[in-house]
């Protein structure tokens, strides 16, 4: 199932165009909309939330139409912006259970749930406090509470973790990676930040210039065309590297005790010829795995538009 689906959306400021035809469909579960600044990122959740109107395209988010139920989906959305959004006079508990209230919460039930998503965003003990005497990082985690409030079923945050220390940044990573793992709320993480990305989602949607140059599973998006391993030894050996190639298998590169070996079959056959190279040369394996780039890497390499995007089984662009 899919939280938003995004057909050829096309969003321009001035002579300038942000979104350029932009299709994807953004499944369940927790996703990094990834991209360099001004990429267009805070512009498509904007633009989902009904604050801007697209030229041209469409989209639906949480079933609900982009054009007829904008808001219908703000009800059942939460938005944690990259801007700070408190309004100075007020406590941290009335400003949360105000914003409740605009979602359309009754008074009660609005105060009653602020308490609760406060506390679980650590500023229980902060909570009559008036926001604007905030640090940067309590700040942070009051734009949390107010985009949980109302109980959403998607949650919309925009650079997360800007101005955070890193302490700070590790806590509100922990926050966004539990309410996504663990309460069974949707998430869509906009950030310029790959460490960010990687710790908390399962997927990513790249974007670069308003158009989509990327969608899929992380661990996709990193995998190595020809699938090749990295066998740690425990002393380098290059009677082994010469057993390997011997036997069909291309020596890669080496790095200190790590081979890169790349076979013609699978990663098993791989295997298996490696263990005879390592019993015929006597060297003493400790490690192998399958050989991945890293997320930047695979990031640099979409953004450059060198592969065509790596989707989702069943996701169409």
């Amino acid at each position: 199932m899919t939280v938003a689906t995004i057909r050829n959306l096309t969003v321009r400021y001035g002579n300038f165009t942000a979104l350029n035809e932009f299709s994807c469909e953004i499944p369940e579960g927790a996703t990094g909309l990834l991209g360099p600044n001004g990429a267009g990122k805070t512009t498509l959740i904007k633009t989902l939330l009904g604050f801007i109107t697209a030229a041209s395209g469409n989209a639906d988010v949480m079933g609900i139409d982009l054009i007829s139920g904008t808001r219908q989906i703000r009800q059942l959305v939460g938005l944690m912006p990259e801007q700070d959004c408190h309004i100075p006079g007020l406590s941290a508990v009335q400003f949360v259970a105000y914003a409740g209230e605009l979602a359309g919460m009754p008074p009660e039930q609005a105060l009653r749930r602020a308490h609760e998503v406060l506390e679980y965003c650590g500023l229980g003990e902060a909570r009559y406090r008036n926001v604007e005497t905030y640090s940067t990082g309590m700040k942070q985690r009051i734009k949390l509470a107010q985009a949980l409030v109302h109980g959403p079923k998607l949650l919309l945050l925009d650079e997360p973790t800007n101005g955070l220390d890193p302490q700070g940044r590790e806590d509100m990573l922990d926050l966004v990676k539990t309410i996504s793992h663990s309460k069974g709320v949707n998430v869509l993480v906009s950030s310029h930040l790959l460490p960010d990305i990687e710790r908390v989602c399962d997927r990513v949607v790249v974007v670069m210039k308003g158009q989509l140059r990327a969608s899929g599973l992380i661990k996709d998006l990193k995998r190595i065309e020809g699938q090749p391993v990295d066998i740690e030894l425990k002393e380098w050996s290059q009677g082994f590297i010469s057993a390997a190639v011997a036997k069909g298998l291309t020596h890669v590169h080496s790095h200190r005790t790590t081979v890169r070996l790349q076979g013609p079959g699978t990663p098993t056959e791989t295997q298996q010829i490696v263990f005879q190279a390592a019993r015929e040369s006597q060297a003493q394996i400790r490690g192998f795995v399958l050989a991945e780039r890293t997320l930047e890497e695979a990031f640099l390499t979409a953004i450059a538009g060198d592969t065509p995007p790596v989707l989702n089984p069943g996701v169409t662009q």
